[in-house]
C-alpha cells in the first residue's frame, strides 16, 4: 500500500504528469468524437453494411471486449500501467485506421473485435496510470481530468458535423484516420509526459482474480453498471421519445445533447473535487439517484404539455438529470478507486470496466424494450430504480470500508486508498 509520504514523494506538487495526462486524454476524446458522431453513417452508407449487420458485429466485438479487462489489468499491477496503456493505444491506432480498408462483414467485425480488446485493455491500465498520477488531490484531478474528457467529446462532435454535412467517403474517411492519429498522438504526449511508474510490492495473499472474491467491490460494480442506464436515457431514450411521442421541434433533441454535456462541463471540477472519500462517495450516489428520480418522470410529462412548451421541459429535466450524473460519476470514482488496493488497482479497474460496459450493452434492450413500450409507467419505474440503486450507494461504501485492510503505520484514509483514485473515463 502507498502511505500519504510515499504519494507525495511519487508525485508530489508537480502537475506535470496531471497535465500531460490531461492532455492525452483529451487528444484522445476529441477523436472518439470525431468518429463516433459518424461511425453508423460510415458503415452503412459508405461500406454498404446492413444496419442489423453493424450491430450485429458490434455486439460481437463488445462482448468479446469484455475478456481484455481483468488480464490487461494484472499485466499492468505487474509492469506497471503506463506500458500497458501506451500498447493499447498503438493498438487502436492500428485496428482504427483498419476500418478505412473493410470492405465486408466478416472484416468489420474483426476490426471492430480487435479495437475492442485494445480499449478494454486500455479502460483498466489507464485507470491504473490516473491512479498513480492522482497526487494529493484526487477527486478535483479525476473532476477536471472528466472535465477535458468531456470537453473533447464535444469538440470531436461538432467537427464531425461538417464531415456529415459533406457525406463523402473522403469526409468519412478522413474522420476515421483523424481518429487513428488522436490515440498515436495521445501515445506521445503520455510517453513524453508521464513517468513510467514502477509497479508496487503486492502483499503474498495476492491473487490474479482476487477482485473477483471482494464481494463488497463486486457489489459496487453491479450497482454502478446499473445506475449507467442513465446516461443512455439522454443519449438514447429521451430522443426517441421527443421525436416519437410529443410534437417538439426536431431541435428539441440537439438542444438537450448539448446542455448534457455543458452542464456537464461545467460542473465536474466544482462538484467532482468533493467527492474524494469511499464515504462520500455512497452520498453522492444516493443524491443522484434522488436527482433522476426527478428528472425522469419530467422527461414522460414532454408528451402531456403543448409543442411549445416540451422543449422548455426538456431542458429542465436534462439540467436536473445532468447535476445527477455529474454526482453519480464522481461518487463511482470515488468508490471505484477509494476500495481497490493499490498494487492492485489494474485488476480492479478491469472489472470496473467490464461491468460498465456490460451494463451500457443492455442498455438499449431494457430501455427501449421496456420502459418506452411501457410508456409513462415505464419512466416512473426507471425513476424508481435510480433512487432505490442511490440508496444501496451508503450502506454498500460502509460495508466495503469496513472489509477493507489496514496496516500498521498507515493512517484509515491512506490504507483504504482514499488518497488517491481517479478513474479515466472510458463510456463517455
Amino acid at each position: 500500500m502507498i502511505t500519504r509520504g510515499s504519494r507525495k514523494r511519487e508525485s508530489g506538487t508537480d502537475s506535470g504528469p496531471q497535465r500531460a495526462l490531461i492532455g492525452a486524454s483529451f487528444v484522445s476524446r476529441v477523436g472518439n468524437g470525431l468518429f463516433n458522431t459518424a461511425a453508423i453513417l460510415y458503415f452503412t452508407l459508405v461500406v454498404h453494411l446492413p444496419a442489423a449487420q453493424v450491430g450485429a458485429g458490434l455486439t460481437i466485438a463488445g462482448l468479446v471486449g469484455l475478456a481484455a479487462g481483468v488480464p490487461a489489468g494484472n499485466l499492468a499491477d505487474r509492469y506497471g500501467p503506463r506500458g500497458v496503456w501506451l500498447t493499447s493505444l498503438a493498438l487502436q491506432t492500428v485496428t482504427m485506421a483498419a476500418f478505412v480498408l473493410i470492405d465486408g462483414w466478416l472484416a468489420f467485425t474483426v476490426v471492430a473485435t480487435l479495437d475492442r480488446l485494445a480499449a478494454a485493455a486500455g479502460g483498466a491500465a489507464g485507470g491504473a496510470l490516473v491512479a498513480r498520477v492522482g497526487g494529493e488531490r484526487p477527486a478535483a484531478f479525476r473532476a477536471r481530468l472528466r472535465t477535458f474528457v468531456n470537453l473533447g467529446v464535444v469538440v470531436g462532435t461538432l467537427g464531425a458535423a461538417f464531415a456529415i454535412q459533406i457525406d463523402t467517403r473522403p469526409a468519412y474517411t478522413a474522420l476515421i484516420l483523424a481518429n487513428a492519429a488522436s490515440f498515436a498522438c495521445a501515445g506521445l504526449i503520455a510517453l513524453l509526459g508521464v513517468p513510467d511508474y514502477r509497479p508496487l510490492p503486492r502483499p503474498e495473499e495476492h491473487r490474479q482474480w482476487s477482485v473477483l472474491a471482494d464481494r463488497p467491490y463486486v457489489s459496487f460494480v453491479a450497482l454502478y453498471s446499473a445506475m449507467g442506464l442513465q446516461y443512455q436515457t439522454v443519449s438514447l431514450l429521451l430522443p426517441i421519445w421527443l421525436t416519437a411521442h410529443t410534437d417538439a421541434p426536431h431541435w428539441t433533441v440537439a438542444a438537450v445533447y448539448a446542455i448534457n454535456s455543458g452542464v456537464c462541463v461545467l460542473l465536474q471540477s466544482r462538484l467532482g473535487s468533493r467527492v474524494e472519500t469511499p464515504r462520500q462517495g455512497g452520498r453522492a450516489f444516493r443524491l443522484a439517484g434522488l436527482l433522476f428520480l426527478v428528472s425522469c418522470p419530467l422527461m414522460a410529462l414532454t408528451a402531456d404539455v403543448p409543442p411549445w412548451v416540451a422543449p422548455a421541459l426538456a431542458v429542465l429535466a436534462v439540467c436536473i438529470h445532468s447535476v445527477g450524473e455529474v454526482w453519480e460519476s464522481s461518487g463511482g470514482y470515488a468508490l471505484g478507486f477509494g476500495l481497490a488496493p493499490d498494487h492492485a488497482q489494474g485488476q480492479y479497474q478491469g472489472l470496473f470496466g467490464i461491468g460498465f460496459d456490460a451494463g451500457q450493452a443492455l442498455a438499449p434492450l431494457i430501455l427501449t424494450g421496456a420502459v418506452l413500450a411501457l410508456g409513462h409507467t415505464g419512466w416512473l419505474l426507471l425513476g424508481l430504480l435510480f433512487a432505490g440503486l442511490g440508496a444501496a450507494g451508503p450502506p454498500v461504501a460502509a460495508w466495503a470500508e469496513r472489509t477493507r485492510p489496514t496496516q500498521p503505520g498507515t493512517d484509515a484514509a491512506s490504507s483504504r486508498g482514499q488518497g488517491g483514485s481517479p478513474l479515466l473515463e472510458a463510456e463517455r
